[in-house]
């Protein structure tokens, strides 16, 4: 498992563009514990922090 996410690591970037320092982040949407949706747009002109974190009891 660790071979494939440390591969995945360095794949992702030959698939898309990593967002650049100091520029605006591209939009995207992402569900919560809820199941609620939230869209970067939602929160524009708007202070956020987006933090992730491993489910309880599982490995990082």
């Amino acid at each position: 498992m660790k071979k494939l996410v440390l591969a995945g690591i360095f794949i992702m970037p030959l698939f898309g563009k990593m967002p650049e320092i100091g520029k605006p982040a591209p939009e995207f949407s992402l569900h919560d514990q809820n199941g609620n949706l939230h869209s970067l747009a939602d929160y524009k002109d708007k202070k956020l922090v987006v933090y992730f974190f491993p489910k309880a009891d599982t490995p990082g």
